[in-house]
Parts: C-alpha cells; sequence; structure tokens
C-alpha cells in the first residue's frame, strides 16, 4: 500500500496529510489467470479415467443417446460402473430404482465387453428390468463393414 505525503510549505504552516494511492496492478493477476488456465487445460484430459470395455462388433445402425441415458459399463472382468462410477451387482438394483422414481422415462444404455459371458449381461438386464426401467439399449461399435 503506498502512501503519497503533500508537503505545504512554511507559510502555509499546514500539516502533511498520508492518502492512498488508488491503482491496483492487475497484470500480475492476468498473468497468473492464464498460467493456471493453461495447467487446467493441459492437466483436465489426463485426469479423466474411463472403463476399458471391448465392444461387439455389428452392423445396426447408431442409437440416438440422450441426455437422459444412463450407461452401464460390464467390463470382462464382470465389474459393473454406472456412469462411469464402479458399483457392485448387489446394489445395482436399488440405485436403478431410485433413478427410476426420480426419472421414469430414463434410459439404460449396457456395454457388455464382448468377453464377458452372455449370462452376466443377462442378470443386469434383469435388474434394470426389476427396477421399472422399460428403455433398455446395448452398445455396441460399428463392424468394419459399416465403417467402410
Amino acid at each position: 500500500m503506498g502512501f503519497a505525503v503533500k508537503h505545504g510549505g512554511a507559510a502555509s504552516g499546514s500539516r502533511a496529510t498520508p492518502t492512498t494511492l488508488a491503482e491496483i496492478n492487475v497484470t500480475p493477476l492476468v498473468d497468473v489467470m492464464l498460467v493456471l488456465l493453461i495447467v487446467f487445460m493441459v492437466s483436465a484430459p489426463l485426469m479423466q479415467q474411463g472403463v476399458q470395455v471391448d465392444l461387439p462388433k455389428t452392423r445396426a445402425g447408431s442409437l440416438n443417446e440422450s441426455q437422459d441415458s444412463l450407461v452401464i459399463s460390464v467390463t470382462k472382468k464382470k465389474e459393473l460402473a454406472m456412469n462411469g462410477k464402479t458399483i457392485d451387482l448387489g446394489t445395482l438394483g436399488t440405485r436403478l430404482e431410485a433413478i427410476a422414481a426420480a426419472k421414469p422415462d430414463v434410459q439404460v444404455l449396457i456395454q457388455g465387453d464382448q468377453n464377458v459371458p452372455y449370462g452376466f449381461v443377462a442378470q443386469v438386464m434383469s435388474e434394470v428390468k426389476r427396477a421399472k426401467i422399460h428403455r433398455v439399449g446395448l452398445v455396441t461399435s460399428p463392424s468394419e463393414h459399416q465403417k467402410q
């Protein structure tokens, strides 16, 4: 904080009064903010973790994913993830029931790894149906014939 001091002449007889300097240097603040912006832009993609699922290949057309869709991923180790967060098969039903109560028109998309036994994916689908969710889809990736 800086002070400006007025000096009066000897004839005036006034005392020196301190006044505040009301200027703020914004340049260092802008520099720090730009550095933080660059750091977050570089580190944000590195912090994203996903569930690795090897989807089966099909010739089916693409499914329009809406904002109200819920994605359940099944890995080849039979681990479940709901929108990227790991969950247990035992708690899947209760969570889906709560979601169905809050959003009755929710759509569930199941990403099942192609190496997972069909029975396990069917178990996950039965939990979805038991929660009274009727809009269920299986996510696949396009086959080589369709890409061309």
